[in-house]
């Protein structure tokens, strides 16, 4: 069938694009010193409570030994004569209690029925005596006299009397200065111990840090002697936490480069390709001016608008094939319905004015709301098959031959076939055909050899192949068979 126009379809409306927040700067460095100086802090603040809790045991450790010395020392003087308790102080053990200037030792020695033999009758009793320990060794307890908080020690000595055995109590008792004094020394010197390694630890881990950020200091420098068209792949040596990180860095900078070399071809082959045309419709143009006779101005002024068409024709062609090469660097691929991409195709390619070329679109049958689809560029695709069409009408479409476009389903793909009755394509121009800027034999319209290259670039950006064939009985077959799902999509 003969295609009738479809009306154009109404440009989508884009959403404005706001810019993302900005944020603030982050610093590794200070962000590693924090969490070092925190887990160091962390550290010496839990180091310095085990300090001081060694310094207050050893300190306890150490008196309470003495403690139990003195008591044992008075048990061991405490004698039972004719029924009385009698002893001989020894006053040396209680001496060596003195350690602090303001410390003070206290006893009291008594008997079973708490009458005072010796010592400070007020001096606190143990609470629950006989139960907390073997009554022949000496005991702990910590109890406040005088306003002082002291350590006791106490013991009950027995010996043997006329009649029976009699027991005495015996307490020796301290104030907690020594102690305090001790636990203190004993603090101090730790805490400038875990100062001083706490300090050369993160000296240390500074010097490691900076040591560390040296080799992106390395990349900051070798990048920064670069000039500005140098973009080949960093040569300093990294380590391979940021192997990664250089790695991207470097895909980046190919792709860049490839851009730029792409731009650069592209301004260079527009310029050339332009400037002919330019030359030729600038010289014809003065041409129609000096003419007089009429009819001879009507064919010069022909002449310039065939040149105007063939320009035209170059320049859109041009800006297809860069619009081409930027979409397929972004490569943004979406469900896009290939049925209607070929009706618009069909719609924008083919003259509106008498007398119409026939060209047919056949599409497959689907049911409604389920079209043809596949993910891909629609725009990349909308142009290689308008090239393919067009390549038909300028090369394969004869006055009483037709030009089918076909679209076919394939297992997880899609065949779209333009099939004329021209010439077709000589064997020496097959491999040639797909170039930038060859032009086949004898057009029926003038191109700029574009058309073939932009639909293989399309094709290749869809993973899909694009083949050329000549007909038995006479004709072209472009075939382009794309898959529903590419696999970089």
């Amino acid at each position: 069938m003969t295609t009738t126009a479809p009306p154009r379809p109404a440009p989508a409306a884009t959403e404005p694009a706001w810019p993302a927040a900005a944020q603030g700067r982050i610093s590794i460095k200070r962000r590693l010193l924090a969490m070092l100086l925190a887990l160091f802090v962390a550290a010496l603040a839990t180091l310095y409570l085990l300090v001081r809790g060694y310094a207050n045991q050893t300190a306890d450790t150490t008196y309470d030994q003495l403690l139990r010395s003195s008591v044992l020392s008075i048990a061991d003087s405490l004698q039972l004569v004719q029924g009385e308790w009698r002893m001989d102080m020894p006053y040396a053990s209680l001496a060596l209690l003195e350690q602090a200037p303001s410390d003070r030792v206290f006893y009291r020695v008594g008997d079973a029925g708490g009458a005072l033999i010796s010592g400070y009758e007020d001096l606190p009793a143990p609470s629950g005596r006989g139960n907390d320990g073997p009554a022949d060794s000496p005991r702990l307890y910590d109890a406040s006299y005088q306003g002082e908080p002291v350590r006791i020690a106490w013991m009950e000595r027995k010996i043997a009397g006329p009649r029976e055995a009699e027991t005495a109590l015996i307490q020796v008792a301290q104030t907690r200065e020594a102690r305090t004094a001790l636990a203190a020394g004993i603090l101090w010197q730790g805490t400038l111990a875990l100062i001083g390694f706490t300090a050369a630890a993160l000296a240390l881990a500074y010097w490691g840090l900076l040591r560390s950020l040296a080799p992106i200091r390395r990349i900051e420098r070798e990048l920064a002697a670069r000039s500005a068209s140098d973009l080949h792949p960093i040569v300093a040596p990294v380590p391979e936490e940021l192997d990664t990180l250089v790695h991207s860095l470097d895909g980046f900078m190919a792709r860049l480069s490839e851009n730029l070399d792409t731009l650069r071809l592209f301004i260079a082959e527009a310029a050339h390709q332009l400037r002919t045309p330019l030359a030729a419709l600038h010289a014809q143009m003065e041409v129609a001016l000096d003419e007089e006779d009429p009819a001879e101005q009507r064919r010069s002024l022909l002449a310039v608008l065939r040149n105007a068409e063939k320009l035209s024709r170059l320049v859109n062609q041009l800006l297809s094939d860069a619009s081409v090469i930027h979409r397929s660097n972004v490569r943004q691929f979406q469900p896009v319905d290939l049925a209607e991409l070929l009706r618009q195709a069909v719609y924008d390619t083919v003259p509106q004015a008498d007398p119409q070329p026939d060209v047919r679109l056949h599409l497959p049958a689907h049911a409604p709301g389920s079209p043809p689809t596949m993910l891909g560029d629609s725009l990349m695709l909308r142009e290689a098959f308008k090239n393919l069409i067009d390549n038909a009408l300028r090369h394969g479409a004869t006055e009483d031959g037709h030009i089918d476009v076909r679209l076919e389903p394939l297992d997880e793909g899609w065949r779209i076939a333009v099939s004329d009755q021209g010439p077709g394509i000589p064997p020496a121009l097959a491999n040639a055909a797909f170039e930038r800027f060859v032009r086949g034999p004898n057009p029926r319209a003038p191109g700029a050899g574009l058309g073939l290259s932009i639909i293989k670039r399309v094709v290749d950006i869809h993973q899909g192949r694009l083949a050329l064939s000549n007909r038995v009985g006479g004709g072209l077959d472009a075939v382009v068979t794309l898959p529903a799902r590419p696999h970089e999509a």
